[in-house]
């Protein structure tokens, strides 16, 4: 399949999110690749819901989000947009230019950043990093990097609000017992390339791979702790998944 020209290289997720939203319905496909698992799909149509239509872990996090807010790798804003219509002060930002495009034209405060650019020291009340918000960490020995990036951008009393999953229910057997290699990498890294294959189908979108982090509740405490911070464990869903808010221990 050739390289789609109409957008640029290495951004499937922008091009998926730029395409939806100047055309509608019928949306293309947005393909995960993982050396760990097979294809999966990412319905487009999600990257847009409205606060009904989200999650309660999400719901829970954007009513709890007060101050000056920061949306990190916002996509196509749905977020933003949910707490804009509920009055609060929010910014995004975003690697994907595609995707800011997308933001601006919806009338979102937005910015093609990258969180952990060393010029970023803006201020913020709350950070919301939703989605398994702990997947743009990479990798757990970045967890300190993360740390001081949002040592550096929180305000005093500010707090993180992120989401993730604990992947354990993938090593589950059938007794109950899980079966994990502690000799091996931890079982929350995993490795994925995306791909967006737009409906004609003529042309896709290959993006690089890329490191993303799930973590599970007692490893994130653990780190932020070792980093001088405070995890709370806000709420929990129904399929090992939760969210968590981090605060500067005082």
């Amino acid at each position: 399949m050739k390289h789609n020209l109409l957008f640029p290289a290495g951004d499937p997720m922008g091009a998926a999110i730029f395409d939806y939203h100047k055309n509608g319905a019928p949306a293309g496909k947005l393909v995960v690749h993982s050396s760990m698992f097979e294809d999966d799909e990412i319905p487009v149509d999600g990257l847009f819901r409205s606060f009904a239509q989200m999650p309660v872990l999400e719901q829970t996090a954007l009513r709890m989000a007060e101050g000056r807010i920061l949306d990190v790798g916002a996509g196509s804003g749905c977020h933003s947009l949910a707490l804009k219509e509920m009055g609060k002060e929010t910014m995004a930002i975003d690697i994907s230019p595609l995707a800011v495009n997308v933001m601006d034209d919806k009338g979102i405060d937005a910015y093609q950043i990258n969180l952990f650019d060393e010029k970023f020291r803006e201020k913020f009340d709350t950070v919301l990093m939703l989605m398994n918000g702990s997947g743009i960490i990479g990798r757990l020995e970045n967890m300190p990097a993360f740390f001081k990036k949002m040592k550096q951008i929180l305000e005093p009393g500010g707090c993180v609000l992120m989401d993730s999953s604990d992947l354990r229910y993938l090593y589950e057997d059938e007794d109950g017992s899980f079966e994990i290699d502690l000799a091996d990498e931890y079982y929350g890294l995993l490795d994925y390339q995306m791909e967006y294959v737009p409906f004609n189908k003529k042309a896709s979108v290959l993006g690089k791979p890329f490191d993303w982090l799930y973590v599970d509740f007692e490893t994130l405490s653990y780190y932020a702790e070792q980093n001088g911070f405070k995890a709370e464990l806000v709420a929990e869903g129904e399929h090992y998944d939760y969210l968590a808010k981090l605060t500067v221990q005082m």
